[in-house]
């Protein structure tokens, strides 16, 4: 499959063959933990045990990288499998990692909690001020990490500015790309190093899988996490690499909807008294609006709110929502609302990343729009 193709057909037809021996449209799920050899060392294409490769999460690994504008993907059994490979390809005692201060709560943790027992150290900036990232780096920083638009404040960053900073203090640039993903942005392109995934997320979309992803285009980074992913092990399972892939095919049109669907939610949301800010993208006002229509081509299905009553608020509205179901995660076709500051996020409670006690987030999902509305409204009146 040429890379010249367009997005959805490349999400449909890259590393999705047919079976040559059956004709099969859709590839066979590859349900084996190892591979008979023909002699010792013989192995029929390269495969010997499923940990060190397996066809069904080579294609969907082809099928990353293709959506990715990148030449090397590598998949893992969840989003911080996958950060963690990363870190180990990269970091040694003493490095130095420069995060954004509105960052997933478990990706700080994973540095701060595991990471810095092994002599590596963190702290944390505001991704989308380019001063405060600039004077964050150290002679020490190894990876500059960037989340956009962030987790739960809905902050754009400017990927190619940071990238420029990074480089030039001769650190790797690492892109959390699973609000957006490849549908509506590309790190690669804006100049990032390496594009992060929980594929759990809006890339497997139906709430039914645990992934994560990696992909790059720089060949030393991607021969040191394959190896990391070899040795270490943390892969996805045939069937959830079959599930992933089966979901990217329909990725760029669920995108459409969640975006379109966010949308409508968040306009609905504005000027209600029982709130005091609506956090989305797309919103006229909303600081980071021009960059984001500038580096992504939507502005994808999450939005986030404060309640002018506070916690009490926030806990109190969960209660009456119906359709938007109180639940951790999100990039599902259905709709759920999240308290971040007691779920998502309390790892980072009491730290720079703490999130505000009286915001909600919302993943946004594809029902029909005028009925998300009406169950945020209904649920807003009642407070």
């Amino acid at each position: 499959m040429t890379d010249d193709r367009g997005f959805s057909t490349r999400a449909i037809h890259a590393g999705q063959a047919f079976d040559p021996r059956t004709g099969a449209v859709i590839p066979p799920i590859f349900m084996t933990s190892t591979f008979v050899q023909d002699g010792v060392g013989g192995f029929r294409d390269g495969y010997e045990y499923s940990r060190g490769g397996n066809p069904s999460r080579d294609a969907l690994q082809e099928q990353l990288a293709s959506l990715e504008g990148g030449t090397h993907g590598y998949a893992f059994g969840s989003g911080l499998a996958a950060e963690d490979a990363v870190l180990r390809a990269i970091l040694k005692p003493g490095d130095h990692v420069l995060m954004g201060n509105d960052v997933y709560g478990g990706t700080h943790r994973l540095v701060s909690k595991v990471w810095e027992r092994w002599g590596v150290s963190i702290t944390t900036a505001d991704a989308s001020d380019l001063d405060a990232v600039r004077a964050g780096m150290r002679p020490e920083t190894r990876i500059l990490w960037v989340e956009t638009p962030s987790n739960p404040l809905m902050k754009i960053a400017d990927v190619a500015g940071l990238a420029q900073i990074g480089h030039d203090a001769g650190a790797v640039v690492v892109a959390d790309n699973t609000f957006a993903t490849p549908a509506l942005q590309q790190p690669l392109a804006l100049g990032a190093d390496l594009v992060l995934h929980s594929t759990t997320k809006y890339i497997g979309g139906h709430s039914d899988l645990v992934g994560g992803a990696v992909v790059t285009s720089d060949a030393e980074l991607a021969e040191q996490i394959g190896f990391v992913q070899f040795a270490v092990g943390a892969v996805n399972s045939p069937f959830d690499a079959w599930l992933t892939t089966r979901s990217l095919k329909t990725l760029s049109v669920r995108m459409d909807r969640h975006s379109d669907n966010a949308q409508a939610v968040a306009e609905s949301l504005v000027g209600h008294p029982a709130l005091t800010a609506v956090h989305y993208p797309g919103l006229e006002g909303h600081p980071g609006r021009e960059l984001a229509a500038r580096q992504m081509r939507r502005f994808g299905g999450m939005v986030s709110m404060q309640l002018a009553g506070g916690a009490p608020a926030a806990l109190e509205l969960v209660r009456h929502t119906r359709l938007f179901q109180l639940a951790e995660s999100l990039g599902g076709v259905e709709s759920l609302v999240c308290y971040p500051s007691e779920m998502t996020h309390a790892s980072v409670k009491g730290t720079e990343l703490a999130v505000p006690d009286d915001l909600l987030r919302l993943s946004v999902g594809l029902e029909d729009a005028d009925d998300l509305v009406a169950d945020l409204r209904e649920a807003l009146d009642r407070l």
